[in-house]
């Protein structure tokens, strides 16, 4: 069964999915991008930063990274973080968060335009909605995950050791699941992470059953991304030196 519902701020689409769950998809159509191209970390999140600056329709993007790479959030300490992952790359994101190890994990990006419903909650609850979808793909893999009230906190530097408020855990209490946020007057940038042990098989199909959760409609989308345009933001922040050791 599909209901449509008009409100006055957003429009909203729900759905009951095969396997009884109830579906409140947050947006009306998605496109979904799985980049093929790994990158190195700074070309990676200055790709993100560009998608948030042009999107016009809310965008998914799937990827991989080119190196032993690692993120900290917009407010991290460099030298914490060295310690936390030794023997990795550095790129400071422009999302919040910890500190995440991204040599095997499962990465994806969330952009929501200026205008979408999304682009416009709460932080806890743009988070909250985003990790709900997730944990039905998950589902779809026989993942068990359910949404952390914020009681495992640890404080650790190492994102997937500090489960906090709608995070992603398993049955056991492990963190499976994290994300940063960001907001601009262009829309909202959800940068996510899977852990390392649900991370591989079915990269694919996880990406399209997440895009279906996440809208009434997806369809895929091969961006060409401005290599001028993209470099400039690598030279100008994510790579620069000031901006990686800035805390």
């Amino acid at each position: 069964m599909t209901c449509w519902r008009r409100a006055s701020w957003q429009f909203r689409i729900v759905k009951r999915s095969a396997a009884g769950y109830t579906k409140r998809v947050i947006f009306a159509k998605v496109l979904l991008w799985i980049d093929s191209v790994p990158r190195p970390g700074p070309e990676a999140m200055a790709v993100d930063e560009w998608l948030l600056e042009t999107a016009r329709t809310p965008v998914l993007r799937v990827y991989g990274w080119l190196g032993a790479w690692a993120t900290l959030g917009y407010f991290g300490n460099l030298a914490t973080a060295q310690a936390a992952i030794p023997g990795v790359q550095w790129v400071r994101r422009w999302t919040g968060g910890g500190v995440v190890d991204h040599r095997t994990d499962w990465t994806y990006t969330v952009v929501a335009p200026v205008g979408e419903a999304l682009a416009a909650w709460r932080g806890a609850e743009s988070y909250r909605r985003i990790h709900l979808a997730l944990a039905a793909a998950l589902r779809a893999e026989t993942i068990t995950a359910r949404m952390s009230a914020g009681d495992e906190q640890t404080g650790a530097a190492r994102c997937f050791e500090n489960p906090v408020g709608h995070d992603l855990v398993g049955s056991d209490g492990r963190k499976l699941a994290g994300a940063g946020q960001r907001r601009t007057r262009q829309g909202l940038l959800h940068q996510g992470s899977v852990a390392a042990a649900c991370a591989g098989a079915g990269s694919n199909q996880r990406a399209t059953t997440l895009a279906s959760w996440l809208a009434g409609s997806w369809e895929p989308h091969n961006f060409q991304v401005p290599a001028q345009l993209v470099s400039r933001l690598v030279e100008q922040r994510y790579a620069n030196r000031d901006w990686t050791r800035r805390r």
